[in-house]
Order: C-alpha cells, then sequence, then structure tokens
C-alpha cells in the first residue's frame, strides 16, 4: 500500500472512558503541543466508542502492546503505548502525546494509516499485532 492509498484514514474504535480522558489531555496540552493535540482531537472526534466489554482484542487501546512498521523504512516497532507520566521510550513505553502514538489509538490489526512524524513527514504505519491485557 503505498501513502497515496492510505491517505483516507481507516475507521478507528476507541473506548468510551478512553476517549473522554483523552479529549480532556489532548485540550490539556493544546498550547505546548498544538499539532499532536490537534491531530489527537480530530482523531477522537472520528472514531465510534465502545464501552470497554465490548472493545475486540485487535485494537489499539491504552496499555496496548502494539507491533508496527513504517513502510518507508521498514522498520519494526514494538511499544505500548501509554499516558505521558508512564512513557520511557527507552522502555518501549510510547506516550500517547507523540505523533506516532496519537496515530496508533483506535487502529485494529492489518489497518494502515498515513501519518505525520515529529518533522511533519507523512509515514505509512502498518499496525501487525496487538495484545491488551485483559
Amino acid at each position: 500500500m503505498t501513502v497515496q492509498q492510505a491517505q483516507v484514514r481507516p475507521p478507528i474504535t476507541l473506548i468510551e472512558n478512553e476517549a473522554d480522558a483523552l479529549a480532556d489531555l489532548a485540550i490539556s496540552v493544546r498550547e505546548r503541543h498544538p499539532n499532536v493535540s490537534r491531530l489527537l482531537l480530530e482523531e477522537i472526534d472520528r472514531a465510534e466508542t465502545l464501552p470497554e466489554s465490548e472493545m475486540p482484542y485487535d485494537v489499539v487501546t491504552m496499555g496496548s502492546t502494539v507491533v508496527f512498521v513504517d513502510e518507508k523504512t521498514g522498520d519494526r516497532r514494538t511499544v505500548t503505548l501509554v499516558y505521558p507520566k508512564e512513557a520511557d521510550i527507552n522502555e518501549g513505553r510510547l506516550s500517547i502525546l507523540t505523533p506516532v502514538g496519537a496515530g496508533l489509538i483506535g487502529l485494529r490489526t492489518g489497518q494502515s494509516i498515513s501519518w505525520p512524524d515529529r518533522s511533519g513527514e507523512e509515514r505509512l504505519l502498518t499496525i501487525e499485532n496487538v495484545s491488551r491485557s485483559s
């Protein structure tokens, strides 16, 4: 899949209470991180929301461990998506308030999204595996 083919963002699903918490977080950092705040709020606005009990296990939620590939470079990364205070990239804990973190939330295994990195360059990210603690 090319970046052009992925320009239309895939459908995403969020846990209802996480969507509310993430919206509050995005609004609270709007001045310090305007781009990530905007991207995250856009994703929340377009997401379908479900109660946690109905969320499929292959959807990226907070606390999920995600294996994804950057299709441009072929780099494969495994990260756990966390809130900012828990983030430690050396331990593989990626903050939701990073461009990649905001792009991963709500995606399912097999989906790809064209998403800007920190420099603003579009990257095609493909989800290979999602595991969630129950």
